[in-house]
């Protein structure tokens, strides 16, 4: 997140302490010591678990990997988040990522907690079979804190079906005639996965991306130019013009946002730049994002490096620097990469007025203040990504049903949840100077310790 968990607790409580609609039956002394709890609770874990699994490679080597899965909180149901491969894994990022989880849970009130999981590897460098193995003895080596009602991993960054089929399997075996089908998410179709579930964190993301700009800005504004908002100012400079948008990471997150954005009839905008982490493409006439999406499938998702490989791909665009993604003067930029692109010592070249975490983190905090006092608008990793966890949490009602949604049910069900949540966001985020990011941690906060004050954890 782009600050630790308990700066955010302190400032959201801190605006809510003197909103009486906020725990109405608290005061004074009552109340300090309430807020007290709820920030006690709410910036640390409930649990910390590590361990190092022993892999046997290919050429007979054995090594050990350290493996994590952080369970921050469970007020709101079970623990709910993503496994990660990757080599930056460590226990503050991942259990950084599992507050972010009950934040994002409890602001789309989904009935989950915040967990993540994360071994510390690069799977580039590893073989299908040892990945198989450390898949096995992650379950392993965790199945006495994960299951369908305890904690339900789910991919990440690094991991996709295939791993989440491979756990399932695994934590099957460990509990021979327990359910196991919402044991993990994110699973393959024939696995008793949800149609929509690979795209749905890319939907969910130009989804925020369109409502903000087509439904509410265009719906509402005579009511905007009526505030006092800086942010109402920049929403509205963009509100009658074509959109250009540039899109940061071409997997399953980018090209899934830069797809919608080439097919979306509401909103009139077309991408103009895409990259992945070799290279930028930009045309600034538009990107043909379908034949991009063809020539990538099957090749790892890597984008044209050469005019010989854009030529097969049949598509005209200047071959750029993979950074030069960030600077590119353009209305919009959807970061679908990885966190810390965006920081203070390059905040300054962003030109962009409309920026979309589709990654976690993707705006370091220092850099967040400066697009802010700019009036920059942040559709933030917590709103903007949450699609799949959205859909998770339907595979989840799936597998305990045993009866299954049709992809276009999914996807209006998660259009409908995204709607639901930013029709509570955005009046208020336009009526006051915040940031929409502070509004979406405030209302996160304020569902949490609702539940916490009637659950009677406070006291």
């Amino acid at each position: 997140m782009a600050k630790n968990t308990g700066m955010i607790v302190k400032n959201s409580l801190d605006a809510l302490m003197n909103e009486k609609s906020f725990l109405p039956d608290l005061e004074d002394k009552d109340r300090e010591k309430a807020f007290r709890s709820i920030s006690a609770i709410l910036s640390t874990p409930n649990h910390i678990h590590k361990s190092f699994l022993r892999i046997s490679m290919d050429n007979g080597e054995i090594v050990r990997i350290p493996a994590f899965r952080i369970q921050h909180n469970n007020t709101l149901g079970p623990y709910k988040g993503g496994i990660r491969f990757h080599e930056s894994v460590n226990e503050e990022e991942v259990t950084n990522l599992a507050s972010l989880m009950t934040l994002k849970n409890a602001l789309h009130e989904v009935p989950f907690g915040g967990g993540k999981g994360g071994i510390s590897i690069n799977p580039r460098e590893f073989s299908v079979q040892e990945i198989l193995q450390i898949c096995k003895k992650y379950v392993r080596n965790f199945s006495d804190i994960i299951g369908p009602d305890k904690d339900i991993p789910a991919p990440d960054m690094g991991t996709s079906a295939r791993e989440m089929d491979w756990m399932m399997a695994e934590y099957k075996s460990i509990n021979p005639g327990h359910p196991y089908l919402g044991s993990f998410t994110g699973k393959s179709v024939g696995n008793g996965g949800s149609l929509g579930r690979r795209e749905a964190t890319g939907k969910g993301v130009y989804f925020t991306l369109q409502y903000l700009m087509h439904d509410f800005v265009k719906k509402n504004q005579r009511w905007l130019q009526e505030m006092n908002s800086p942010f109402a100012k920049t929403a509205l400079s963009l509100a009658d013009k074509p959109l250009e948008l540039a899109v940061q990471g071409f997997g399953n997150v980018g090209s899934v946002a830069a797809l919608d954005a080439y097919n979306c009839h509401k909103l009139n905008n077309k991408v103009i730049a895409v990259s992945d982490r070799n290279v930028t493409l930009y045309n600034e006439e538009g990107l043909d994002i379908p034949q991009l999406v063809k020539y990538t499938t099957g090749r790892d998702r890597e984008l044209p490096l050469s005019e010989q490989e854009l030529a097969e791909a049949g598509v005209k665009a200047e071959i750029m620097d993979r950074d030069e993604i960030l600077y590119i003067d353009t209305d919009i930029l959807i970061l679908a990469a990885t966190g810390n692109q965006i920081r203070e010592d390059n905040v300054e070249k962003v030109k962009a007025k409309v920026i979309v975490e589709g990654a976690n983190a993707p705006v370091s905090g220092e850099a967040d203040e400066v697009l802010n006092k700019r009036a920059s608008i942040v559709i933030p990793d917590i709103l903007a990504n949450a699609g799949g966890v959205i859909v998770s949490y339907y595979e989840w009602l799936q597998g305990r049903q045993t009866q299954f949604y049709s992809e276009s049910e999914v996807f209006e069900k998660l259009y409908d949840k995204m709607k639901q949540t930013m029709d509570s966001l955005l009046p208020d985020f336009f009526g006051d100077p915040h940031p929409l990011r502070d509004n979406c941690y405030i209302l996160a906060i304020t569902k949490l310790a609702t539940i916490l004050y009637r659950h009677g954890k406070l006291y």
